[in-house]
């Protein structure tokens, strides 16, 4: 089967600092590097180097072609990436000697897609192909309802987190993964419990404590995560969501499939940069 990813593709400029600084506050930074980032990007490049067959949907600008050439060095299809005027989207990352993270987004090419372009992208894909989502573009509404009708599987990364975006996507999702603090958000606008979401199966990751999985019908389910010395958590839920939805592709249960995500994840984090730092499926089953 195959991965459609309609996502984000983002030129990080990463800045090493001592902490992340307060309002007002300027702060000189230790290192800089600049990589491939974007959620879209990163879960894509995640998913193929876990043996999924992945066709990224997006846009780049006139800068982008180091970005395609990253993502097909990674095994990731391209021809359905636009090559567009303007600038390709980019992040200002600073990260801490804790790995903790902020981020500036600018979406670029990324917000200027029409949704023709992801309609037609999609004519390609087949019963039981998978529809993954994120929320640093425009059209996910769309492309959601398009791909339901299509008989994808919908899987809907609610990040970065806006309610609105949320509630037009979900009638269509078959799988949702959110981080903590989303979750806490979802369930407070909806007024509901994490259980008693409008959707199949909802992953909610929880960094150190592991993730978490609830499913129509099944007991709540357990990952922990595993116990790594962290040296930049940029793209770790990233790198959890395209690993979870390429094992999940290949056939393994949902245990299996989120078990396998948490030792990508733990492998990522224990690198800089986020898509460069992505595990292949040897690594992780080594981990295992």
């Amino acid at each position: 089967m195959a991965i459609y990813n309609f996502g984000s593709i983002n030129i990080d400029h990463v800045y090493r600092v001592a902490h992340l600084p307060a309002p007002g506050e300027t702060v000189h930074t230790l290192g800089y590097q600049t990589g491939l980032g974007g959620k879209g990007a990163n879960q894509s490049i995640a998913a193929a180097l876990a043996g999924a067959r992945v066709v990224h949907i997006g846009a780049v600008g006139a800068d982008g072609t180091p970005a395609l050439d990253r993502l097909s060095a990674a095994g990731v299809e391209t021809s359905a990436i636009l090559r567009m005027d303007n600038a390709t989207g980019h992040a200002i990352v600073m990260v801490d000697q804790a790995a903790e993270n902020a981020i500036a987004l600018h979406g670029g090419a990324n917000a200027e897609q029409g949704f023709a372009h992801i309609e037609a992208a999609l004519e390609d894909s087949v019963i039981g192909d998978t529809l993954m989502m994120q929320n640093e573009t425009l059209h996910q509404a769309d492309a959601a309802r398009v791909a339901s009708g299509l008989g994808l599987e919908v899987v809907y990364s609610a990040a970065p987190f806006d309610i609105d975006a949320v509630r037009a996507v979900l009638p269509y999702v078959t799988l949702l993964i959110l981080n903590e603090g989303e979750a806490a958000q979802l369930c407070s606008a909806l007024g509901v419990e994490i259980p008693d979401l409008p959707v199949d199966t909802v992953v909610v990751t929880r960094g150190a404590k592991g993730a978490e999985c609830w499913q129509t019908g099944e007991a709540p389910l357990l990952v922990p995560a595993h116990a790594v010395v962290a040296v930049d958590t940029t793209g770790a839920g990233d790198c959890f969501a395209g690993s979870l939805v390429a094992a999940l592709d290949r056939g393994d249960d949902l245990a299996g499939a989120m078990r396998y995500a948490s030792a990508a994840a733990a492998l990522q984090v224990m690198r800089p940069g986020a898509a460069d730092a992505m595990p292949t499926r040897v690594e992780v089953e080594s981990l295992l």
